[in-house]
């Protein structure tokens, strides 16, 4: 519980951080900014620079709708709501998808590799995504993979709706070895990125491209292939394709806070069948595969269905006795 308390109290100062981040300039706006009047009744013959509180003023609405989607998907996350999870992937397809066209993407890692970031007082909105995709990537792991990423939240959207009798589960063993799919896509497109200067490959390996609705006849194509065959596999972009699933599930090997294991989890496979990820492997959850999607979680506190609680409970029947 006090761990549980620990998490809240950051989630919320990161939300307090990340709005004070791009609000905080504005307080100097007055003072750094150069008079508007000119003085000695001179023509003028150059126009006047937009100020930061001009920048501020343009891009309030945006960081006042991310900082509320970013704080629906955390009150789902820490509430551990499946229907708060669902209504944040359809905001996110909605929202950050077809609205916004914002997602992360191999492009930002690229510029990573020349430190060639967009100028901060122009792209708050998108320093305020970046920052929170990585702390929350940090502090719990592919977050964003789980909830955040309008294609990712699409995919799941539509498992739920798909029949189950349509999908195929492909063999654990399998499915462990095309999980490294993802980092040698991710490594392939940032050489040949190194090599060729060339950004463009980012269409032919991220799908991304479908909320902006442009796109050659061929990319639609392919686009369409992958989404059918993801009815019969579930996820199939996100667990085997996607360079920038690969990179943040490199970086959810730094998580603080993991998820807890019980001692009965070395032999109990209930989780382990549950998980749509394949990120449980007996006792061990493999933080860079994990997307947070709380199914496991949900399990852990159900006590009429986790063995841990209902040992405890025959335990202490046995006691009154």
């Amino acid at each position: 519980m006090r761990i549980f308390r620990c998490e809240v109290k950051i989630a919320g100062m990161l939300i307090f951080g990340l709005l004070m981040l791009a609000f905080m300039p504005a307080a100097f706006a007055q003072q750094a900014d150069p008079p508007k009047t000119d003085q000695w009744n001179f023509s003028d013959e150059e126009e006047i620079a937009p100020t930061w509180t001009d920048d501020l003023r343009d891009q309030s609405l945006d960081l006042a709708l991310f900082a509320g989607f970013a704080t629906l998907a955390l009150v789902g996350f820490f509430k551990k709501s499946e229907r708060l999870k669902w209504i944040t992937m359809a905001a996110a397809v909605v929202y950050l998808g077809f609205a916004r066209s914002q997602l992360i993407s191999v492009v930002n890692i690229f510029a990573l590799t020349h430190w060639n970031l967009p100028v901060f007082r122009h792209n708050l909105a998108w320093y305020f995504f970046a920052i929170f995709t990585l702390v929350t990537t940090i502090l719990w792991g592919r977050l964003y993979c789980g909830r955040i990423c309008a294609f990712g939240s699409m995919t799941q959207l539509m498992d739920k709706i798909v029949p189950a009798k349509l999908r195929f589960e492909i063999p654990r063993h399998i499915d462990q070895r095309a999980a490294y799919i993802k980092y040698v896509l991710l490594g392939a497109v940032v050489l040949y990125f190194l090599v060729t200067k060339n950004i463009l490959i980012y269409r032919y390996v991220e799908p991304f491209w479908m909320f902006s609705l442009e796109a050659s006849t061929g990319m639609w194509i392919a686009l369409a292939v992958l989404l059918i065959a993801t009815v019969f596999v579930r996820n199939l972009y996100c667990r085997f394709l996607c360079p920038v699933g690969a990179f943040l599930g490199l970086l959810s090997n730094l998580t603080v806070f993991r998820i807890k294991r019980w001692s009965e989890c070395n032999t109990c496979k209930i989780c382990e069948k549950t998980c749509e990820w394949g990120a449980i492997r007996g006792p061990r959850i493999v933080a860079s595969e994990c997307v947070r999607c709380d199914d496991c979680e949900r399990l852990y506190m159900d006590k009429h269905k986790c063995p841990h609680w209902l040992i405890l409970k025959r335990k202490q029947q046995r006691q009154q006795i």
